[in-house]
């Protein structure tokens, strides 16, 4: 049998004080960093077709409910030009497919029906979707003349737009 003694002085005291609350100062700032990546992650679930409106309409995009179109596709291993600069246009909003290289994706692709620009037909969002989360995407006219940009909200379209030299 082993037996501690020690004598508590006011210094050692004050001492472990000091670490118990620093200890559940630390405990709760991991927690709180926790909850917001939580929610971080919850605004990007993709797992339902509620999941994937909630998000859009969440960024001011109003669309059709039902997709117009549910597709695999596999995000390339390596990027050529085209992936690359597609690539880009992600890494704008705060997304990155590098980490999804030789994935097999969903894509859903919704009509969008309020774009600020009202000559605008044929535009959709596409939003990419693996393992319930949604890791890119677009807002893009299909016209032969199109567009496309990233997941942006409506006002920061709206402002580049009012920008757009006539």
């Amino acid at each position: 049998m082993v037996v501690f003694s020690f004598k508590m002085t006011k210094a050692k005291l004050s001492l472990a004080l000091f670490c118990i609350v620093a200890v559940l100062i630390t405990a709760t700032a991991v927690a709180d960093s926790v909850a917001k990546n939580s929610e971080t992650v919850k605004s990007m679930a993709g797992v339902t077709n509620e999941d994937r409106i909630t998000f859009l309409t969440g960024k001011g995009w109003e669309i059709v409910a039902n997709p117009v179109e549910i597709r695999e596709i596999t995000v390339p291993k390596e990027f050529d030009a085209v992936y690359t600069e597609y690539n880009n246009i992600q890494k704008s909003v705060g997304m990155d497919l590098s980490a999804y290289r030789g994935k097999t994706v969903k894509r859903y692709s919704y009509e969008v029906i309020n774009y600020p620009d009202g000559d605008e037909k044929h535009v959709v969002a596409n939003l990419m979707v693996l393992e319930g989360k949604i890791i890119g995407g677009d807002i893009c006219s299909t016209a032969l003349d199109g567009f496309m940009h990233g997941l942006t909200d409506i006002n920061s379209v709206k402002t580049a737009l009012m920008q757009r030299p006539e």
